[in-house]
């Protein structure tokens, strides 16, 4: 869990990086910072219960930090998704920020899509406000990372110490 935490805070940092928008881009290393420190939280307790064996205290706080990883984890998606609406520049040629730049704009194109037929389709009532039964729920960035190959497919047995992991080659 903590090796994919510290993916996603990559991820939150190339996007904040390439965001046109300044409040939105420190919205996410802001969440991308928590997520990290969290991370190396979660590191630390997972050690410790691994030396100290089965105390209750030591489970408890290990599954509070993973708790408190997954909320962080949401946050940088949440803010990532308004950096992504509000606009990225041009990535520079690093393969790594170039599979980043190429996959928000898949989530984004999903969603202008989903958008248009929600458009074409109104689904109103006599007031003009939106009918919830029967309707989608927009895509969201959480929910195109759910819809990859499981991440463990993506892992060899024995990884070679030479290749280092993109941020796009495992998925939570």
């Amino acid at each position: 869990m903590v090796s994919d935490g510290q993916v996603v805070v990559k991820f939150g940092n190339i996007l904040a990086k390439h965001c046109l928008d300044q409040r939105c881009s420190m919205e996410l290393l802001r969440a991308a910072e928590h997520t990290q420190s969290i991370c190396s939280q979660l590191g630390i307790v997972a050690r410790v219960k691994a030396v100290t064996g089965e105390s209750r205290a030591s489970s408890e706080l290990l599954l509070s930090n993973v708790q408190n990883l997954i909320q962080a984890v949401q946050h940088v998606l949440r803010a990532a998704e308004a950096a992504c609406v509000k606009g990225l520049g041009q990535p520079p040629a690093e393969p790594e920020e170039e599979e980043v730049a190429v996959f928000c704009q898949q989530w984004r194109k999903n969603l202008t899509q989903h958008r248009a037929k929600e458009a074409l389709n109104s689904d109103r009532d006599e007031l003009g406000l939106r009918k919830t039964r029967g309707a989608k729920a927009e895509p969201t960035l959480m929910s195109l990372v759910q819809e990859q190959p499981p991440w463990s497919r993506n892992i060899p047995k024995h990884p070679s110490p030479r290749k280092a992991h993109t941020v796009m080659d495992r998925h939570l």
